[in-house]
């Protein structure tokens, strides 16, 4: 007889290889077709609200591994919340307008200037709407869920409308003005930038220190003297007001072979050094204070003068103490050129070229190249007493990848200032992870200058700002709800599309227009207030609760988007917009390179779902440490593979042995009737429950994968499945044995399904389609609170008594395996010595002591035995004869040698 077909072997159609490329779409098709976030949110309907507000990702171009880290660990979050009984809310957002957008539609033919402003800003329109389309199939190919079907775009009228709102509020609290000071301007983009827009990268820049000789020395010094200054951007020499020296610090007048210099008392020897003079006699030395409202020549041009003035801002570790000032390139140099009534003096226009006011020889010219003529010409005056080249750091335009430049236009800004307070306030009242976020954050609005919000671009929110003929700028309540309603109704191009007269309220009179003559400005709003007002153009304007629970970006939004949507809602609302600020860190390549297309190391999302999955991707992004920077790469996708594999394994293997998914909940044994061994996992279940809950709340994604992961290799798949076999295989069909450990086989799947589904999404779902624990999806469960009826400390410490002397018969196993004494380890007989403790518990726990330790035959013996840790141990061959259908070894037979179980089995 075949013994084989009598076994109770795994079965389930649940197969070993996921297949996940081919099930996934399918299983994402069904979500969207029954609606499944909005069934999350009609089950959770009285339930507490969680609300994750959604940065807006900018809508340009396909998603990338940094989208796609961000997007899933969004979903994991959500649905673990769900998960935990709360309603989540969660509204997908996009950022449309800009720069970037303006030079894609200009790269496909389009010229702004050779056409109506409007017509550009539709096309521009339309661009970004397909982008938004393109971007949300590649975040549903993730598994995301939420209200993709009604997202908020800032493009939407009535987005832009409530950010009309948002900037007429603010403007009539005093908190918005214009006003002319430097900025940071890339004459790459023609406009002005925020702090948000600039990357840093290091460039090999000129340096040079240069004499200006002084004019009226008021008593102090004479016209044989001389500051030395020191700059990194020559070009910025042509446009020198002044030179500013520190009140407190000791300056020396050196007399040199090439004059008399004023220097640093303290850097003299080290200058002289760098200038190659031999000579340097320190003639007497001087407080900066006394140097005050001293004039120089301009080394350039001898009709201009150079003001010495005195201020904190003048520094010791670099130069030489005395700095070039130029009150229209630096925000220090234009502070303290208004302390003196110094004028904010430009010569660059916003192509970054010199313009006529510097004179023939430098007309024209881009600032980079600017660089080499003034100092050529210094040296031709003989003012140039060194030129040498530096590496440092240095901002870019991080759209264009080009040097930006500080230089002073008329600008509309929002009041820092007036609220730095009420800002640094919020900031602690905020919950953020990392925690060192909100240092961070206070270090930036305690250092921040007031916000530039105008850009001069085509493709944006209109700066709603209505002048008068005398070129006042009309701050009026009226005027800003009537442009928020015709945006509401017609979209920002109304403001394009019509003359400024016909953008008021009708029968609008002012006192600075007494012939009823207006303009409007040009100028459109920084893109960080755009997606900055999104918790009123979004969460506000649906009912939603304000502050939402969780803002979560890449750590480069603590002066993005954490920055402006803090700034603009405090201003408006009076708190912060968010109760807790998660951070992740950025994507690199497996060498620790950032990724990029142009060193070839980028790997995009739509690669890894169609090769490997989205569950595996999934399953990467929470196992890294997305805090911090993160690794991706092919070997990092095998490793994230082949745990997902043993994962998916040990699930096939507890549904396989539950008799083809035809036992089910109602066939299960109550809790405090299993033995202890049994019972045991049911504990181990109900700690991963508890830990695993608890990371979810606390964002610790790593530390749930790694839970799960070593609970279904180690304490499932190598021990308890394990030892198990012999029962599921062997034992009748529906044998109390069998059925007990069945009970715990449901019991685990139901549980670690629910704990896994959250980030294993579509494997879960799949799971449950084997299990049905719910008729539609699992995500519309809850996590398993297990009631465990018995004491599952006391199993635990008697487990930990019985592993210890299994570790110790294990060992002995091996050694008689490598020296051939044994094969399996059926083939063994186990001699034991142990204490009377030991052997207690070992009678109070297990039924059956051979088939615990995997061999055919155990012994108790008083005899002294080879030692090992916790007890003794000897391994001989079993004796006896092989049954031929379980394999152990027994010295009573049947028919054909079966053992006396197999018999009984056979002939029930």
């Amino acid at each position: 007889m075949d013994y084989k077909e009598t076994l109770h072997m795994p079965k389930t159609g649940f197969e070993m290889r996921g297949n996940l490329p081919k099930k996934e779409p399918g299983i994402q098709k069904r979500w969207k077709d029954m609606h499944l976030y909005e069934k999350m949110l009609s089950q959770r309907e009285t339930a507490k609200p969680f609300i994750l507000h959604d940065g807006p990702p900018y809508a340009n171009g396909d998603i990338h591994l940094g989208h796609a880290l961000n997007k899933v660990l969004k979903d994991v979050i959500n649905r673990s919340h769900y998960m935990m009984g709360e309603k989540i809310v969660y509204i997908p957002g996009w950022d449309t307008h800009g720069l970037p957008i303006e030079t894609a539609v200009t790269k496909l033919g389009y010229d702004r200037k050779k056409m109506p402003l409007a017509e550009f800003r539709k096309i521009c329109q339309d661009y970004a709407l397909e982008q938004v389309e393109k971007q949300k199939a590649g975040f549903l190919s993730l598994g995301s869920i939420g209200d993709y079907d009604h997202p908020y775009i800032t493009l939407q009228k009535e987005f832009e409308a409530l950010q009309i709102d948002v900037f007429g509020k603010m403007a009539t609290k005093g908190l918005i003005y214009k006003g002319l000071k430097p900025v940071i301007w890339s004459p790459s983009s023609e406009s002005a930038l925020a702090e948000a827009e600039v990357e840093y990268k290091d460039v090999k820049s000129p340096t040079i220190f240069v004499k200006f000789q002084v004019k009226d020395g008021k008593g102090v010094l004479t016209s044989d003297d001389s500051f030395v200054i020191w700059t990194t951007t020559p070009w910025t020499i042509p446009a020198n007001l002044g030179i500013s020296v520190h009140p407190d610090f000791e300056y020396a007048l050196v007399k040199t072979e090439k004059g008399n210099l004023v220097l640093l008392n303290e850097l003299v020897d080290s200058l002289c050094d760098e200038f190659k003079l031999e000579q340097r006699e320190v003639i007497k030395t001087f407080k900066g204070k006394e140097f005050e409202y001293i004039t120089c020549v301009h080394p350039l041009y001898e009709d201009r003068e150079s003001l010495v003035m005195c201020g904190e801002h003048v520094t010791a570790d670099a130069g030489t103490g005395c700095v070039h000032t130029a009150p229209g390139f630096g925000m220090d140099d234009f502070l303290i050129g208004m302390k003196y009534n110094l004028p904010v003096y430009v010569n660059v226009d916003e192509k970054g070229c010199m313009t006529k006011d510097c004179g023939e020889w430098l007309e024209g010219q881009y600032v980079e190249d600017a660089n080499k003529t003034v100092t050529m010409r210094l040296d031709e005056l003989g003012c140039l007493l060194k030129l040498q080249f530096i590496t440092h750091s240095y901002p870019h335009d991080w759209r264009t990848k080009k040097p930006v430049i500080y230089r002073a236009t008329t600008q509309w800004f929002a009041s820092i200032d007036k609220i730095r307070d009420e800002l640094l306030e919020q900031i602690h009242s905020v919950e953020w992870t990392p925690s060192w976020g909100e240092q961070r954050m206070h270090n930036m609005i305690a250092d921040r200058g007031d916000w530039c919000i105008s850009r001069q671009r085509a493709w944006g929110v209109p700066i709603p700002i209505i002048y008068g003929e005398d070129d006042t700028p009309l701050i009026d309540e009226a005027i800003f709800e009537h442009v928020s309603k015709l945006f509401a109704e017609y979209g920002s191009n109304v403001w394009f599309e019509r003359e400024a007269k016909d953008l008021l309220p009708e029968g609008y009179t002012s006192s600075h227009s007494p012939n009823g003559i207006f303009r409007k400005e040009m100028d459109t709003m920084d893109v960080w207030f755009d997606s900055g007002s999104s918790h009123t153009g979004c969460i506000k304007e649906r009912g939603l609760d304000y502050p939402v629970d969780l803002y979560f970006e890449g750590s480069d939004q603590y002066r993005g988007w954490f920055n402006s949507s803090l700034i603009v809602g405090t201003a408006v609302h009076g708190k912060a917009p968010y109760k807790a600020v998660l951070s992740h860190g950025f994507v690199m390549d497996e060498k620790g390179q950032k990724m990029s297309k142009s060193l070839w190391n980028a790997v995009a999302p739509g690669e890894i779902t169609k090769k490997y999955g989205a569950d595996i991707l999934r399953l990467w992004a929470c196992s890294v440490d997305y805090q911090a920077d993160v690794s991706m790469g092919q070997n990092i996708l095998k490793q994230v593979s082949d745990n997902y594999r043993k994962v998916r394994n040990t699930f096939r293997f507890l549904m396989a042995n539950l008799d083809n998914n035809e036992f089910s909940k109602k066939d299960c044994i109550p809790f405090d009737q299993l033995n202890a061994l049994n019972q045991y996992i049911l504990v181990l279940l109900k700690d991963a429950s508890d830990f695993v809950i608890k990371a979810y709340k606390e964002y610790r994604f790593s530390d749930v994968v790694s839970y799960l992961s070593n609970l279904m290799t180690n304490d499932l798949s190598a021990y308890y499945l394990d030892y198990t076999k012999d029962i599921l295989y062997i034992e009748n069909v529906d044998s109390l044995s069998r059925r007990e450990v069945q009970t715990v086989l449901y019991t685990a799947v139901d549980v670690l399904a629910k704990l896994w589904s959250p980030i294993l999404c579509h494997t879960c779902e799949e799971i449950n389609d084997f299990m049905h624990f719910n008729s539609e999806s699992i995500h519309l469960e809850s996590f398993d609170d297990l009631q465990l009826n018995f004491n599952g400390k006391d199993i635990k410490d008697k487990m930990k008594v019985l592993f210890e002397i299994r570790k110790d018969v294990f060992k002995a196993l091996e050694e008689k395996r490598a020296d051939k004494l044994i094969g399996k380890p059926l083939e063994a007989k186990v001699l034991l010595h142990v204490s009377e403790q030991q052997k207690a518990v070992i009678d109070e726990m297990l039924d059956n002591v051979p088939q615990w330790f995997t061999v055919s035959q155990v012994e108790f013996v008083q005899d002294t035995l080879p030692s090992y840790e916790v007890c003794q141990v000897q391994v001989e061959k079993a004796q006896g004869s092989v049954c031929p259908r379980c394999w152990n070894i027994t010295k009573t037979s049947h028919e054909d040698g079966l053992c006396n179980r197999c018999y009984d089995v056979l002939n029930k």
